[in-house]
């Protein structure tokens, strides 16, 4: 495996008053693909920044390969930072902005011939070789930013939102294309991004980031199957969370009283006790809506009546608003998989049941009494 092992330990960074970072620590592999995900001013750009040498921390340490890079300016590490705006050279073709970093470095004309080349077979802009950025479509100016980066062969990619400037449809295209060099390169990728849909789709493993913090790091199926808080469960992708008592434990089955919908029922690891406060998640394409209540054959742990308020088609798929009897407002997903040209079968005001298994909710945290 190419690339280096990254090491960022108890970094600290404040701007003025505000704390950018608070103490973050994390370790990348060795050729991993790792994304930094959270909102705006989570610290995910600052804490990018620290590792390109653009930015100092006021406490903390990096290592690269057991090397601390902190002393070492931008141009003495063995990292290249992909940016949102490209930053290409106007009145340069595709070629020289390629080969920018080489003729710096006063490389041959034979080798810079050569490196280039197989950078443009590598982002498929071989036909695009003498066009100026103006001639190129976003994608394309994209591409050529990341075989400029990689052509001096660092050891880290930095990539700063590098998708966010492109529209729905060539951020999906792209963001095959940025595997597909990944897996071929083979360096180590570190990915910064607030669009969970980018970050789950290529990582390795992701860092979950808000207010200067780390909150969670893992695979992507763990971070959208085993959030780790209720911030976590909300900001990866859409759920319904329930606040509520446990009132019993059996062997691994949890009964949370929640608040306005009653008693549900969880499949819970680890050690719960009676009287505990905690928060309970369900993703709404787990949810089975139905207008009839669900047979006991389908043994169903949850089942709940409730009424349509909102639908909204999507094609692929409907998203339903449920409001429960004398409950919440249940977010459910419905996949159109069979034929429907004459709509959806359950519709605005339908009186519903929603329904769900044990296994599919989880519990996010505990409540501070």
């Amino acid at each position: 495996m190419v690339g280096s092992d990254v090491r960022v330990y108890k970094v600290v960074k404040h701007f003025g008053d505000f704390a950018a970072l608070k103490g973050v620590s994390l370790e990348i592999k060795k050729g991993e693909f790792f994304s930094l995900l959270g909102p705006s001013g989570c610290g995910k750009t600052t804490l990018l920044r620290i590792l390109a040498g653009f930015e100092t921390p006021d406490q903390g340490q990096v290592f690269l390969n057991d090397q601390d890079i902190l002393p070492l300016p931008p141009n003495k590490r063995p990292i290249n930072t992909v940016f949102q705006n490209y930053a290409l050279f106007p009145h340069l073709n595709v070629f020289d902005n390629i080969a920018f970093p080489l003729k710096l470095k006063k490389i041959s004309k034979p080798e810079i011939i050569s490196r280039v080349g197989e950078m443009l077979e590598l982002v498929h802009l071989k036909e695009h070789a003498f066009k100026k950025p103006n001639q190129l479509s976003g994608g394309q100016r994209q591409r050529v930013a990341i075989a400029r980066a990689l052509i001096n062969r660092p050891n880290v990619l930095l990539l700063d939102e590098p998708l966010s400037a492109l529209d729905a449809k060539l951020r999906q295209q792209l963001l095959v294309d940025l595997d597909e060099i990944h897996d071929a390169v083979g360096i180590t990728f570190i990915y910064v991004t607030h669009d969970q849909a980018e970050a789950l789709g290529v990582s390795d493993r992701v860092a979950v980031m808000n207010k200067g913090e780390i909150l969670q790091i893992g695979a992507p199926h763990e971070i959208y199957e085993a959030p780790a808080t209720s911030f976590v469960a909300e900001f990866i992708g859409e759920t319904n969370t329930l606040e509520g008592t446990i009132t019993r434990v059996e062997e691994d089955v949890v009964y949370i009283d929640t608040e306005g919908l009653g008693v549900v029922e969880v499949t819970a690891e680890g050690q719960w006790q009676v009287g505990e406060r905690v928060i309970h998640t369900i993703r709404p394409e787990k949810i089975r809506i139905t207008k009839e209540r669900p047979s006991h054959e389908q043994k169903d742990d949850n089942v709940f009546h409730g009424k349509v308020h909102e639908r909204i088609y999507f094609g692929h798929q409907s998203k339903f608003y449920v409001n429960i009897d004398n409950g919440p407002l249940f977010k459910v997903f419905k996949q159109h998989v069979n034929y429907m040209d004459m709509g959806p079968l359950i519709k605005w005001e339908d009186e519903v049941y929603i329904a769900w298994d044990a296994d599919d909710g989880y519990i996010v945290q505990k409540v501070a009494p």
